[in-house]
């Protein structure tokens, strides 16, 4: 129990090397591309949940928000692996981390948004003002939606970081429990474990979920500007 909470969420490194740029690169090895003329039952069934997921993700969409798919389910495909990897034992989640996140949100907001400005200029500046607002609410109207605009990308990374690290967090503090229950209470530590057990059941649906709502929100932030 001595162990540090929280040094499953640092950067691992190998002769003082980081490698999170192969642990990064690691998922790509379960998305094969297939090279046969009939596939295994394995690559037929991720073929068709993809199928399925950029069928749902682009009903919205028009034709040129519908160019962002292959963008939007490599996203979905990374992030959703990389979570499910990080729950493996002894392993490293890179998406706890905050800057990386970032390095995801920041970039895909900012295309979205230049990408209105661009082909919907009026309709993108009218979202600073709605219509029918007093005049002298117009300067904090317009100091307010600015903000809210600025502060998307933030909101998006915090809260895959947020729960990604909230739920390891619990898994580690109740599995030091149920350690050391075992050599105090049987019944107190079967009890504990029991509930590790359904709290990874429950991680494991949230790292697909986290996900889907990430890449589902940079999916509307292309619908409003195109």
């Amino acid at each position: 129990m001595n162990e540090n909470l929280f040094a499953s969420f640092m950067t691992p490194s190998l002769m003082g090397i980081p490698i999170v740029m192969f642990i990064i690169m690691f998922p790509t090895i379960m998305f094969p591309s297939p090279n046969r003329l009939i596939n295994n039952r394995i690559i037929t069934i991720q073929q068709w949940l993809i199928k399925l997921i950029l069928k749902q993700m682009m009903l919205i969409h028009n034709t040129k928000g519908r160019t962002w798919s292959l963008l939007l389910i490599t996203l979905i495909l990374f992030i959703g692996t990389t979570n499910l990897l990080g729950l493996l034992p002894h392993s490293f989640t890179p998406t706890t981390q905050l800057s990386m996140n970032l390095g995801m949100a920041i970039p895909l907001w900012a295309g979205a948004v230049l990408l209105g400005f661009r082909h919907k200029t009026k309709a993108s500046l009218a979202h600073f003002l709605p219509q029918g607002t007093p005049i002298i609410l117009i300067p904090m109207l317009v100091v307010i939606e600015t903000i809210s605009l600025f502060i998307q990308p933030m909101a998006l990374a915090v809260r895959l970081t947020a729960n990604i690290t909230a739920g390891h967090l619990l898994m580690h503090l109740i599995g030091g429990a149920t350690s050391v229950l075992f050599s105090i209470s049987t019944p107190a530590a079967l009890t504990t474990f029991i509930i590790l057990l359904l709290l990874t059941m429950l991680e494991f649906a949230v790292a697909l979920i986290q996900a889907y709502v990430f890449t589902l929100l940079v999916s509307l932030y292309l619908h409003d500007n195109t």
